[in-house]
């Protein structure tokens, strides 16, 4: 009687999930979907996912692109941005979240305090100041308002990798510095390769949230051929002629693909970075 119910429940608990993982992924199969139907089948049969024919000139007509530039240069503009933000993110956040860590220093609590209060402030208040700050720095239509600034730290990866660091015994520090190391031996040899997990859980999220993001590329870049993907995809939109439908979908498609890899290739990562963390405060 016991091994019934549990197995009613099991099953419940499974068409229950499996529910729920239909509802979540079928604006993803049905942008698949519509990538391959013709232009205009996508929206007057819209919740259907079976195309009445394969139209693969989406693809073709989406990597085409706009005036001579194909959709190959916004995915190189958007590696670009998105490889060194990632790297300037990670690195500048690992070497501030050891410094609060591991090194005493006057004042330590107060700019860490403020350094985690900046994850409250609402990123409206600092657009005008910053594009202001970009402007006489002559850095507009260039890529430097976009990455320069993610070589100063995340105030979430410093949080991240502080905890990790915190479960770490000192006595490996102190082990190092018998052995002749400095602190910045002891930051590369003895701690990075210990938070690996929250090393990579942070170039995740940084690369997601780089490869996502629409409103810096929209505010700081005017020439088309600097374009990432995201804001690429906005040019298939035209008020004066006819939309494009299946070539944005397919190049949507396509552009979900480095995210999708990246997950599947590092998600045991994100779940122990993010459980990890929380060991040690």
């Amino acid at each position: 009687m016991t091994f019934g119910t549990k197995s009613k429940n099991s099953v419940l608990y499974h068409l229950l999930v499996g529910g729920l993982a239909l509802v979540m992924i079928y604006p993803i199969l049905w942008l698949a979907a519509s990538s391959l139907k013709p232009n205009h089948e996508i929206f007057a049969n819209a919740y259907s996912l079976i195309p009445s024919r394969l139209e693969f000139s989406n693809y073709v007509s989406g990597w085409n692109g706009f005036a001579g530039t194909t959709f190959a240069t916004f995915f190189k503009n958007s590696f670009i941005i998105v490889i060194w933000s990632t790297v300037g993110a990670v690195a500048s956040s690992a070497l501030v979240a050891y410094g609060f860590a591991r090194i005493r220093f006057k004042g330590k609590g107060f700019w860490f305090g403020c350094l985690m209060m900046t994850m409250m402030l609402p990123h409206d208040v600092t657009v005008i100041p910053q594009y202001v700050m970009f402007a006489k720095l002559g850095w507009l239509s260039s890529f430097k308002p976009i990455i320069v600034p993610s070589f100063f730290a995340m105030p979430f990866f410093v949080f991240l990798m502080m905890q990790f660091i915190r479960t770490i015994p000192p006595e490996l520090d102190e082990a190092a510095k018998m052995d002749g190391c400095s602190k910045f031996s002891i930051f590369f040899r003895v701690v990075l390769p210990l938070i690996t997990p929250a090393l990579v859980t942070s170039t995740i999220f940084s690369f997601y949230w780089k490869w996502d993001d629409f409103y810096n590329p929209l505010l700081y870049l005017n020439k088309p051929e600097m374009y990432p993907v995201s804001l690429a995809l906005k040019l298939f939109l035209d008020a004066e002629s006819v939309n494009n439908w299946g070539g944005m979908f397919a190049m949507a498609t396509l552009s979900l693909l480095p995210i999708v890899i990246v997950f599947f290739i590092f998600q045991k990562y994100i779940v122990e970075g993010i459980s990890t963390s929380g060991l040690k405060g």
